[in-house]
């Protein structure tokens, strides 16, 4: 470890502070390779003792990646994928770490993953500012999306994949040939290439990317959207909706395809206790199905972090702050809880899945090696990201010099020394004899905006140096 340190956290539950701590230390134990020892490339992210690389790892991690203030770098893990593009745009789901060569699985012959590199690439941009990674990357990204279209994308203008694809895999969705999620996974894939060649001034291609990403937007509203239910359905080969209520429901809010009254109805269900308002947020299966099982039973009800993660990033999209931040605090306390038998939260591990219904990891009949434990592609995203962004409630975008504080109300709380690019900005909110308080510290000036959902909000240019101000004379 060189002299830098990770970011350090303030909130007033230590728990949380502490597990945000501790996985920064176990991540060491995620990080491979020097070439010597094997055919993937030089330190890329993925499980211990796996004996492959996913491209699932290399996308998630890069979300939790960009705050280690360089140690650990996001990248490395995403090139190891576009190195091996093939002539014909392909890039496979695995790669073999000793021989780097693509695994294959008879139930996925194509290798196809989750497309969501430009998701990853895009959230990159906005807290490094490399704009010549962006050039160098869109290239193999256009390449990528075009193998997809080649092999997956049918007639009617959607994909068609298998199942085993979505990761969700003993989901009750068996007649689905048009999976909702897959398919707006592409739409967000569009949507987020478009803003990548917005950001190198690309405006044909801008324009491209826009015009597909409207197309899958009206198809999925037109083909996958249930009025009489309020939700969005998989299809099956005759174009019929299959309503069976999966947590892959909730992928349209992060591709911003519901219209305001369909957003207010999916995001009612997660409140809902009949359907995903379970105490645990979110089980993957929603309570309401017959096949929900509270043991968690794979994706019949077991809640993953990844895919919290998503529904609480696509309630950022609809400006659901609150509901967002209420649902990631609540998610960590269950984890917490889950950590040991006796819930102390000093011992035991992090798990890829959680029990719906009460604390503990979930369980799935006959996979006794399920679920793993220190998952940590699923569970720093939790732990670490979600603690930054939507408990703390910072939003950064270095490109624009712009920091964003989302908050309901004031609390003691805040981030030290979190480095973007060559700048290191301290933020802390603590209440003193003149009221709150924001102390702040950085190397260059930004702009910061300060929102206290429903009562203020305020942007204000920060100078380079130490600063404070009273949030009453605001």
């Amino acid at each position: 470890m060189t002299k830098k340190d990770f970011p350090k956290i303030h909130f007033y539950d230590q728990d949380f502070v502490d597990i945000y701590d501790k996985t920064w230390a176990w991540i060491q134990d995620f990080w491979n390779g020097s070439a010597e020892q094997n055919a993937a490339d030089d330190h890329f992210f993925s499980y211990p003792g796996s004996p492959v690389v996913l491209q699932m790892d290399a996308i998630f991690s890069s979300f939790f990646l960009v705050y280690s203030n360089r140690i650990y770098q996001a990248h490395p893990t995403l090139d190891l994928f576009y190195g091996r593009q093939e002539p014909n745009g392909a890039i496979r789901c695995a790669y073999n770490i000793e021989t780097g060569q693509p695994v294959s699985d008879p139930e996925n012959p194509e290798g196809l993953g989750i497309p969501l590199f430009a998701w990853a690439e895009f959230n990159l941009y906005h807290k490094s500012a490399n704009k010549k990674r962006v050039k160098d990357i869109l290239p193999v990204l256009h390449r990528y999306t075009g193998w997809i279209d080649s092999i997956f994308k049918q007639p009617n203008g959607l994909y068609q994949v298998p199942l085993s694809v979505t990761g969700m895999i003993n989901s009750p969705r068996e007649e689905a040939v048009y999976p909702l999620d897959f398919n707006t996974m592409m739409a967000i894939n569009v949507l987020y290439m478009s803003a990548l060649a917005d950001i190198l001034n690309d405006k044909e291609s801008s324009f491209q990317y826009k015009k597909q990403y409207f197309s899958l937007k009206a198809r999925i509203n037109a083909l996958m959207w249930s009025g009489e239910d309020g939700f969005y359905y998989d299809i099956d080969k005759d174009e019929r909706r299959i309503p069976v209520k999966t947590i892959g429901g909730y992928w349209p809010l992060l591709a911003e395809i519901p219209n305001d009254d369909k957003a207010e109805r999916i995001i009612a269900k997660l409140q809902d206790p009949r359907y995903f308002g379970a105490p645990h947020p979110f089980p993957s299966l929603s309570v309401s199905e017959k096949g929900f099982d509270e043991s968690g039973n794979g994706y019949m009800g077991s809640v993953f972090p990844h895919l919290t993660f998503m529904v609480i990033k696509g309630l950022e999209r609809y400006q659901r702050w609150d509901l967002a931040r209420e649902n990631a605090i609540r998610h960590l306390y269950f984890m917490l809880d889950s950590m040991s038998h006796d819930g102390n939260h000093h011992k035991g591990n992090l798990w890829e899945a959680y029990l719906p219904m009460k604390e503990g990891p979930a369980r799935w009949e006959g996979k006794p090696e399920f679920p793993r434990s220190q998952y940590l592609t699923y569970d720093a995203l939790s732990t670490i990201c979600l603690t930054i962004e939507n408990i703390v409630g910072l939003f950064i975008s270095l490109p624009r010099k712009t920091v964003d504080w989302i908050i309901p109300s004031l609390e003691i709380m805040g981030v030290e020394n979190l480095s973007l690019k060559k700048n290191m900005i301290t933020i802390l909110s603590n209440k003193s004899g003149r009221g709150w308080e924001i102390h702040m510290e950085s190397e260059k000036l930004y702009y910061f905006t300060i929102n206290i959902l429903g009562k203020k909000k305020k942007t204000l240019p920060i100078p380079s140096g130490k600063c404070s101000m009273l949030i009453d004379k605001l």
